[in-house]
C-alpha cells in the first residue's frame, strides 16, 4: 500500500467499537493464576478468560492514523519492510499501542525519537508483564514514549519474547534515562536486555533465585529467604568501576 503524504494524512474519527478485537491468551483460575501452594487471596474458585485488546482496523482515530502511517513510512525509507517490523496496532480505551518485532525494536525507537514529524522524545520507562498462557510471548517489555513537541502525546511500544529466550535489545542508547528500568524488568520478570551497559539487580539480592513479578513465582507456603540474613556494607556489594 502508498502511504500518503505526510500533509494529506487526515485525522480521522474514534475507533467504531465493530473495529475491535479481542485477543484469547488463556483461562485464569483464581486471583493470579497459580494453584495448590497456599493462595491466600480468597478467590481460588475464580475462572475468567484472560483477553487482549487485538488488532485494530483503521482508521484508528485522534493522531494515531498520522503516526502509524509516519512511522510506515520512515521505517520503508530505511529500507525495513513496516509489514514484518510491526505486528499489530490497537487503538483501545483512547490509547495507542504498537507491537514491534523486537530485532528491529531500536530502528523503532530511533525513528519515534529523531523524526521531525513524530520526535517522542521521553521514554517515561520499561516494564514487564507475564502471560504464561500466551505461548511463544509469555513475556512482554512495555514502554511507554511522550513527544514533548508534540503536546504530550503517549505512545505504547510493546514488544514480546518466549519464556525459552527472553531476550529484547537494550534501549539505553536511545533513551539513556532507561537504565534503570531496564535493569528492573530484568530484576522482577527476568527479561533480558542485551547491550545493556550493567544489567544487574535493583530490588533484589545479587544472588537472588528467581523473578519475583512472574506468575508463575510462588505466592506463600516457602521460606522466608531474607531470614537470618546479612547485609553487606555499600561499598562491598557491587564494584561499579
Amino acid at each position: 500500500m502508498t502511504t500518503p503524504p505526510r500533509d494529506e494524512i487526515a485525522t480521522t474519527p474514534a475507533v467504531p467499537e465493530d473495529a475491535r478485537r479481542l485477543d484469547v491468551i488463556g483461562e485464569r483460575t483464581g486471583m493470579f493464576g497459580r494453584v495448590g501452594y497456599g493462595d491466600t487471596t480468597g478467590f481460588g474458585g475464580l475462572q475468567r478468560t484472560v483477553v487482549m485488546p487485538g488488532t485494530t482496523t483503521p482508521p484508528f482515530g485522534s493522531w494515531f492514523d498520522e503516526v502509524h502511517e509516519i512511522l510506515r513510512e520512515v521505517l520503508a525509507e530505511q529500507g525495513l519492510d513496516p509489514d514484518q517490523v510491526i505486528e499489530k496496532a490497537v487503538a483501545d480505551r483512547d490509547e495507542f499501542t504498537i507491537h514491534v518485532a523486537r530485532q528491529h525494536l531500536v530502528a523503532v525507537a530511533r525513528s519515534l525519537r529523531d523524526d521531525q514529524d513524530l520526535r517522542f522524545e521521553l521514554c517515561l520507562g520499561t516494564s514487564g508483564v507475564h502471560y504464561p498462557a500466551d505461548e511463544g510471548r509469555e513475556l512482554h517489555a512495555v514502554l511507554h514514549l511522550m513527544s514533548i513537541t508534540h503536546g504530550g502525546r503517549v505512545l505504547r511500544i510493546e514488544v514480546s519474547v518466549p519464556d525459552a529466550d527472553p531476550h529484547l535489545p537494550s534501549l539505553v542508547d536511545v533513551y539513556p534515562g532507561n537504565d534503570w528500568q531496564e535493569r528492573e524488568t530484568w530484576d522482577l520478570f527476568g527479561i533480558v536486555f542485551d547491550g545493556h551497559p550493567a544489567l544487574t539487580r535493583t530490588a533484589m539480592p545479587d544472588d537472588w533465585v528467581g523473578h519475583p513479578q512472574r506468575k508463575d513465582y510462588p505466592l506463600g507456603g516457602i521460606p522466608v529467604e531474607y531470614k537470618g540474613a546479612t547485609v553487606p556494607p555499600a561499598d562491598t556489594r557491587r564494584n561499579f568501576d
